[in-house]
C-alpha cells in the first residue's frame, strides 16, 4: 500500500465520523436502519460518540523547544563524565593510581561487565515500577544522582593505602556503573514518552545528542585541561625518560629524580580529583534541570490492561524481533570501535606519536567537530534516510584514523581530529534516533504487548557496555604483554606498535563487521512511513474508544 492509499484510509474514519455523529441517534430513535460503512461501523454500536471532548494535547503532542533543551540537557553529565573516564580512566590507574596493567584490565572489563549486567536488571525494576505523579522513569533518575556523584568522586581519589587499591577502584567503578545504569535506562527509554509523534521524537533526540556531544566536549575539556599538567614530561630527567635507565645515573641524580617525581605524582592526584568535583557538580545541576523543564506522558498506543506481561515474556519478544537484533549488533561493533580509540588514544598521543603536549587539544577538536555536525546529520537522515545516514557518516573515520598511525605529526592529527568528528557524531546520534522505529516496530507486532521499553534500551547498553568491556579489557591486556611500564616517561616500542594496532586496524576492523551487519536492516525509510501511518490510525482508534467509553459512563 502507498502513502497516498495509506494516509487516505487512515483519515476516512475522521470524516465518516463527523458526518455519521449527529445522524446515527436521530436514525436509530426512529427504527430506521443506518447505512454502515466501514469507517463508522464502531460508531453506530454506541449512541453519543463525542470527538470534541478530546483534549487536544492528546491528539498533538507537540515539544516545545524548552522541553527539548531541558530533556537534552538531563542526557549531557553522562556524557561529560563518561568522555573523562572513557579518555582518561586508563592512563588514570596506570600512571597515577599506578596498578599494574592487568589489573587496570580487570578493573574496566570487570567495571563495565558488572554495568552490562545491571542494564537488563535495572530495565526489569523499571517495568515493575508505578506511575508516580513525576512520572515512571524520573524517580530513578533523581533519586540515583547523588549516590552516583559520590561514587564518581571516589572512583579519581587515590587512597594512602597501596595494597588493596585494585579493590578500591574495582569497587567503586562497578559501584559507579550500576548507579549510571539507574540514571541512564531510564533516561533513555523517556524519548519513547515525550511525544506520540516520530518526528518531534527524532527533533528531541537530535537535542539530546546535541548537547549530549558537547557534554562529552566539556567533560573532554573540562579533564583535559585541568589534568594536562598531569601527563607532561616536566617530572623526567632530560637523559633518562625511563625507569630502567637510572642505574647509569649518579646516586644524587636518582634521590632528585625520585622526589620531583613524588611532588609530581602529588599535583597529579590533586588535579584528578579537582575535575571529578566539577564534573559532579554538573550532574546535580543538570539532573535539577531536566526534573523542572520535562514531562513524562504514558504510552497511548497499547490497550489499557489490568495484567501486565511477565518480564521474561516481554524479554523473550524483544529478542525475538529481527529488527531489534540487527540494529543492536551492527552498533555493537561499531560502539566498540569508537571505544578503543577513545580509551587508548591518549596513551597513543603520549608514547606512540610524541604529541603529548596537544593530546588535549586534538580531543577537544574531534569534539568540536561532532558537536557542530550533529544537525548537518539529523538534516541528512530526514534527507536521505537513516540507514544511509549510518553508512556515509560511520565510513569516513576510517581512512583517516589509518592515516595518523602512519603519518603521525601535528598536523595531520588535526585534520584526522576533525574528520573523525564527523564520524563520532553519527555514531552517536544514529542507534538512538533508530532505536525508536525499532520499538513502533514491535508495537505494531504485538499490539496487546505494553511498557517493554526500558527492556529494548537496557538490553541495548548490555550488549554495547559488554562489548566495550571486553574490547578495553583486552586491548589492555594487550599492553601489559608489550611490556607497558607503569609510571615511565617512555614506553618501549612493542608498547607503540600495540597502540598503533588499537588505534588503528582494530576500530577499521569491527567497523567494517557493524557496516556488513546493517545491511540487512529491515527498517527502510517506506517501512517507517508506513509504521507511522498504522501507528497513527491506531491512536485514533484508542482515542475514540476512550471517548466511547468516558460518554457511556457519564450517561
Amino acid at each position: 500500500m502507498d502513502a497516498g492509499t495509506a494516509v487516505a484510509s487512515s483519515e476516512k474514519p475522521e470524516s465518516s465520523a463527523a458526518v455519521s455523529v449527529p445522524l446515527a441517534p436521530a436514525a436509530m430513535a426512529k427504527g430506521e436502519k443506518a447505512r454502515v460503512t466501514s469507517g463508522d461501523k464502531l460508531m453506530i454500536k454506541h449512541p453519543e460518540p463525542v470527538f470534541t471532548k478530546v483534549p487536544p494535547q492528546t491528539l498533538d503532542q507537540k515539544l516545545s523547544v524548552c522541553s527539548k533543551l531541558c530533556f537534552a540537557i538531563g542526557g549531557a553529565p553522562n556524557q561529560v563524565a563518561g568522555s573523562a573516564t572513557a579518555f582518561f580512566l586508563q592512563i588514570y590507574l596506570l600512571d597515577i593510581a599506578q596498578i599494574n596493567p592487568f589489573q587496570a584490565s580487570m578493573v574496566l572489563f570487570v567495571g563495565k561487565a558488572w554495568g552490562a549486567v545491571t542494564d537488563p536488571i535495572v530495565g526489569f525494576f523499571i517495568t515493575k515500577s508505578k506511575w508516580t505523579k513525576i512520572g515512571r522513569l524520573m524517580p530513578w533518575m533523581v533519586g540515583c544522582t547523588p549516590f552516583m556523584v559520590v561514587s564518581y568522586f571516589y572512583l579519581w581519589f587515590v587512597p594512602p593505602f597501596t595494597n588493596g587499591r585494585f579493590i578500591w577502584y574495582l569497587g567503586f567503578y562497578c559501584l559507579y556503573q550500576t548507579l549510571i545504569t539507574c540514571f541512564h535506562v531510564p533516561y533513555s527509554a523517556l524519548t519513547m514518552f515525550l511525544s506520540t509523534d516520530q518526528r518531534e521524537r527524532d527533533s528531541a533526540t537530535a537535542y539530546r545528542m546535541t548537547v549530549e556531544v558537547l557534554g562529552t566536549l566539556v567533560g573532554a575539556a573540562i579533564q583535559g585541561q585541568i589534568v594536562a599538567s598531569a601527563h607532561t614530561l616536566k617530572h623526567c630527567p632530560h637523559r633518562n625518560l625511563t625507569t630502567g635507565h637510572l642505574g647509569n645515573s649518579s646516586g644524587t641524580e636518582i634521590i632528585r629524580s625520585l622526589a620531583l617525581s613524588q611532588d609530581f605524582l602529588s599535583h597529579a592526584k590533586e588535579v584528578y580529583m579537582i575535575a571529578a568535583g566539577v564534573i559532579g557538580g554538573l550532574f546535580l545541576v543538570c539532573t535539577v534541570v531536566m526534573f523542572l523543564g520535562v514531562k513524562e506522558r504514558d504510552d497511548p498506543y497499547a490497550p489499557k490492561t489490568d495484567k501486565a506481561i511477565p518480564f521474561h515474556k516481554g524479554f523473550i519478544l524483544v529478542m525475538k524481533h529481527g529488527s531489534y537484533l540487527t540494529l543492536t549488533a551492527a552498533f555493537l561493533f561499531i560502539s566498540v570501535a569508537i571505544q578503543l580509540i577513545q580509551s587508548n588514544f591518549v596513551l597513543f598521543c603520549t608514547y606512540a606519536v610524541e604529541l603529548r603536549e596537544h593530546f588535549q587539544n586534538i580531543v577537544l577538536t574531534i569534539l568540536m567537530s561532532a558537536a557542530v555536525s550533529i544537525p548537518f546529520w539529523q538534516w541528512f537522515l530526514e534527507k536521505f534516510g537513516k540507514k544511509t545516514a549510518a553508512f556515509c557518516g560511520i565510513t569516513w573515520i576510517m581512512p583517516f584514523t589509518v592515516m595518523l598511525v602512519f603519518i603521525p605529526n601535528l598536523i595531520v592529527a588535526y585534520v584526522v581530529a576533525v574528520s573523525s568528528g564527523l564520524s563520532v557524531a553519527a555514531s552517536l546520534l544514529l542507534p538512538w534516533s533508530m532505536l525508536p522505529d525499532v520499538v513502533d516496530d514491535f508495537r505494531l507486532a504485538n499490539r496487546n504487548s505494553k511498557g517493554h521499553e526500558a527492556i529494548f534500551y537496557s538490553l541495548y547498553a548490555f550488549f554495547t557496555k559488554f562489548a566495550a568491556g571486553i574490547s578495553l579489557g583486552v586491548s589492555t591486556l594487550c599492553l601489559q604483554f608489550a611490556g607497558y611500564d607503569t609510571g615511565a616517561c617512555r614506553q618501549p616500542t612493542p608498547v607503540v606498535y600495540t597502540l598503533k594496532l588499537l588505534i588503528g586496524a582494530a576500530p577499521v576492523a569491527c567497523i567494517t563487521t557493524g557496516l556488513m551487519i546493517l545491511v540487512v536492516y529491515p527498517i527502510s525509510e517506506d517501512v517507517r512511513l508506513r509504521n507511522k501511518l498504522a501507528l497513527e490510525e491506531l491512536r485514533s482508534q484508542s482515542i475514540t474508544c476512550k471517548s466511547l467509553r468516558a460518554e457511556l459512563s457519564s450517561a
